[in-house]
């Protein structure tokens, strides 16, 4: 591994995770590259995708913009945590580790999920987002009908 490359995807990782958490999709999108490898680790046609529209792949830039305006519309924004416990970097990939605790607007029901976002980061801009986090979790809280 590179220092130099090391350290670019640190800065660019830990820039991408303050405007996550500042909520501005167009900011955080600024960050990806206009095309890239978007991808989320989602049962196929399971747990009521309609109630979680964010929850797709993505390919570009605008993509990833309504990624973030779209997750916001459907959490209450009171009640919206993440919590980052590390950050490892080999070179131009990053691993993000930490919980996300959210609401889902449609149900008001509080949920935790632990992730792990894997990110490459070229020329300054993230060029994949691979997340994988407990989907089981965000669809209970997204359920509409008694189980």
């Amino acid at each position: 591994m590179s220092t130099a490359a090391g350290t670019n995807t640190r800065t660019v990782v830990e820039e991408l995770l303050r405007r996550i958490g500042e909520g501005d999709p167009e900011r955080i999108a600024e960050l990806y590259a206009e095309h890239g490898d978007w991808k989320l680790n989602w049962p196929e046609g399971e747990h009521g995708r309609a109630a979680t529209p964010w929850i797709r792949h993505r390919s570009t830039r605008a993509d990833a913009a309504a990624h973030y305006r779209e997750l916001a519309e459907h959490h209450v924004p009171e009640h919206v945590a993440t919590e980052v416990e590390h950050v490892l970097v080999d070179g131009d990939d990053a691993v993000v580790l930490g919980e996300i605790r959210q609401t889902a607007r449609p149900t008001g029901r509080a949920y935790r999920a632990r992730f792990a976002l894997h990110l490459t980061v070229e020329d300054g801009l993230v060029t994949r987002h691979h997340v994988y986090e407990d989907s089981l979790a965000v669809a209970r809280a997204f359920e509409t009908e008694d189980r």
